[in-house]
């Protein structure tokens, strides 16, 4: 009986081995391509992939943080062509996802904090001057709480930096001292590691991108 128990035991523990290495595999490769995606129907194919990988490691707050984030840069490239209708549903199913993210992550998660705040932005861009107050602030809100659970979190300089540079001066913007914060945030890409191969690690081939082409 006790034969049995131990092999029962190892086998099971040979299950639960392949099926963390599937799910990192997967996780990988579906991560990368966040990396790569150039339009908003390969970002809502991640949406969908990011979704479904959740359904089935339910207890893994990465999955609906990618699907979120997936969900994000979709709006953003949208954003950067000048469609805006879309923003507020894609904004929404991004705090979904971000919901799902922060109850099995917890509340001092500063990369959920980070996202809330860039998807309350989406939100903001649909009308700036009337959502200024409440969806800008909110955006300012979760940025400050991302950055004092994470003072060193590349990313969170990253937003800090564009926000500055794009914001009209008469507003409190400055190209300048946009420049200046993204050479701090690459600095802190430098120094960053992420906790695990799946944490998230973006924003380094944008931060550069973003230099260069605000240098020429």
């Amino acid at each position: 009986m006790r034969k049995y128990l131990l092999s029962f035991a190892l086998a099971f523990m040979s299950l639960t081995a392949f099926a963390q290495a599937d799910y990192e595999k997967i996780m990988a490769e579906k991560i990368a391509k966040t990396e790569t995606s150039k339009t908003a129907e390969e970002f809502q194919t991640l949406t969908n992939d990011f979704q479904r990988i959740g359904s089935k490691e339910s207890s893994k707050w990465l999955p609906p943080y990618y699907a979120a984030f997936s969900q994000i840069q979709k709006g953003r490239l949208l954003m950067r062509k000048g469609n805006m209708q879309e923003l507020d549903e894609i904004a929404g199913q991004a705090d979904k996802y971000l919901s799902s993210a922060q109850n099995l992550a917890g509340a001092d998660n500063a990369e959920i904090h980070l996202l809330r705040k860039m998807a309350a932005s989406l939100r903001m861009m649909v009308n700036p001057a009337q959502r200024y107050m409440t969806d800008g602030a909110k955006a300012t809100e979760e940025l400050d709480i991302a950055e004092k659970l994470d003072p060193s979190n590349p990313r969170v300089a990253l937003i800090k930096a564009e926000d500055i540079y794009f914001t009209p001066e008469q507003y409190g913007g400055s190209k300048t001292k946009g420049m200046e914060m993204s050479k701090e945030a690459l600095a802190k890409f430098n120094a960053y590691k992420p906790k695990t191969t799946l944490d998230p690690n973006w924003g380094r081939t944008e931060l550069e991108y973003f230099i260069s082409m605000s240098s020429k």
